[in-house]
């Protein structure tokens, strides 16, 4: 036993306790790069955090790419690269927002958008009006020639899975012809 006031003998010399000391930190070191702890912050959350608000980005005077996406969607991430250089392409003629479908704060948009799949994006004019959606992955190219007809002002070139949009007539004053489904014959 030893005496009290002094340390317990050491079975390691200093030089041991050294290397044991070296070779844990290289251990926590590497499992933190294996998952993902020592990477730059990936596209899609760089993309997201630097997001201007919603209203803002429609009220500025700017079109607008509104991208509903999740953290956990494969083909938003695989996107997020082209929409990063997409971004700062067009920064300072064109808003591109994020809003994650997980979030509560954005169920009045995902109900106001139809959101029922993802990635969804709104194109939006510079008056802030909806001029377009696309639903399902896009590639850097589509998503070029989208932000260029944007910016642009001109029509957005037709590809599957992109339409135009249109408004919706007031509730009140549609007419039983304006509001007849597809499948009415009425």
């Amino acid at each position: 036993m030893a005496p009290s006031g002094s340390s317990p003998p050491s079975s390691l010399g200093r030089t041991e306790r050294m290397v044991l000391a070296a070779v844990a930190a290289v251990l926590v070191v590497l499992m933190l790069w294996l998952r993902g702890g020592l990477h730059p912050e990936a596209p899609l959350e760089r993309l997201a955090r630097q997001s201007p608000e919603f209203n803002v980005a429609l009220a500025d005077g700017r079109p607008t790419v509104v991208e509903f996406y999740a953290d956990w969607c494969e083909a938003c991430r695989s996107m997020a690269p082209a929409m990063e250089r997409i971004e700062r392409q067009q920064r300072g003629r064109m808003d591109v927002v994020l809003l994650n479908v997980d979030n509560p704060r954005w169920q009045p948009e995902l109900e106001r958008y139809d959101v029922n799949g993802i990635p969804q994006l709104e194109f939006f004019d510079a008056a802030g009006a909806p001029v377009g959606r696309s639903i399902g992955a896009r590639s850097g190219a589509e998503l070029d020639a989208l932000s260029s007809a944007l910016v642009e002002g001109t029509p957005l070139p037709r590809l599957a899975g992109v339409g135009a949009v249109s408004a919706l007539p007031d509730s009140d004053t549609a007419t039983a012809a304006e509001s007849a489904g597809p499948r009415s014959h009425g």
